[in-house]
């Protein structure tokens, strides 16, 4: 375990670096499950994540060395279970805004926590909790970064995106990690005070397609809507010729027109 000199409070405080691991989530919950009780702020790197997976077990393909796989262990015991979907604002808030310092125009997040670019995935979020009655009692949070990756396979070519294809130049990895852990602790914070709309407010300026029509696949079937909000519990609502429907994670997909 490292000790570094990030400018935080904790979080990127005690860093494990592997070269290659399974899943970067998958090494942390063994971590955490045995008896040594583990810091939160915790975070696990790899050069290498072979078998990374996104939301429902989708898989995460990187090139190693070049972009971000990491891991983050937090422990939201004051979090209700009713209200865990804040954590996922705080989270995809801090990534896009630490992005966002680096590039010329603001990073989005697609409902419910995938990080976009100018229409094109930069990035993926999987957070995993651990129930403890009605409360978390700790939580791994994944996150998958395209940073200096300069090509993607020939079916993602269209769909994704890096911070090295949109400055044309290497970024210093380290750098950005700082930026993301400062972010990640700020809005952790302001989410263990409670400040339940604030996230919500600034989580639904950064919502890709928010207010503006977009196309979206369910089951097949291609339509136009328009998002109007996320309910508490993480639902989509999204407006289709003139009534409101709620969609669980998954259910729709968001078709890409560039």
């Amino acid at each position: 375990m490292q000790n570094n000199t990030f400018s935080t409070l904790f979080v990127g405080q005690n860093i494990i670096k592997l070269k290659e691991v399974d899943s970067t989530n998958n090494y942390l919950k063994n971590l955490a499950s045995k008896s040594e009780p583990l810091s939160e702020g915790t975070v696990i790197m790899a050069d290498h994540q072979f078998s990374g997976r996104g939301q429902q077990d989708t898989i995460w393909q990187t090139e190693p060395g070049k972009n971000i796989s990491a891991s983050l262990f937090l422990k939201p015991g004051f979090l209700p279970i009713q209200k865990q979907f804040y954590l996922n604002m705080a989270v995809s808030i801090a990534i896009s805004e630490a992005l966002s310092a680096f590039l010329p125009n603001a990073v989005k997040i697609k409902w419910p926590n995938d990080i976009y670019y100018d229409g094109k995935k930069m990035g993926g979020i999987l957070i995993e909790n651990s129930l403890s009655g009605s409360l978390i009692k700790s939580c791994v949070i994944g996150f998958g970064l395209n940073i200096n990756q300069a090509k993607f396979l020939p079916e993602l070519d269209l769909k994704a995106t890096s911070v090295f294809q949109i400055l044309h130049k290497n970024v210093d990895l380290q750098l950005i990690l700082e930026k993301i852990f400062v972010y990640m602790e700020k809005y952790y914070l302001n989410l263990k005070t409670g400040k339940y709309s604030f996230l919500n407010e600034i989580y639904i300026k950064q919502l890709l397609n928010f207010e503006t029509p977009a196309r979206y696949k369910q089951n097949g079937r291609v339509f136009e809507g328009v998002i109007k909000g996320v309910r508490e519990n993480g639902i989509l609502a999204m407006e289709i010729n003139g009534e409101i429907h709620d969609f669980s994670f998954k259910e729709i997909e968001y078709i890409h027109t560039k």
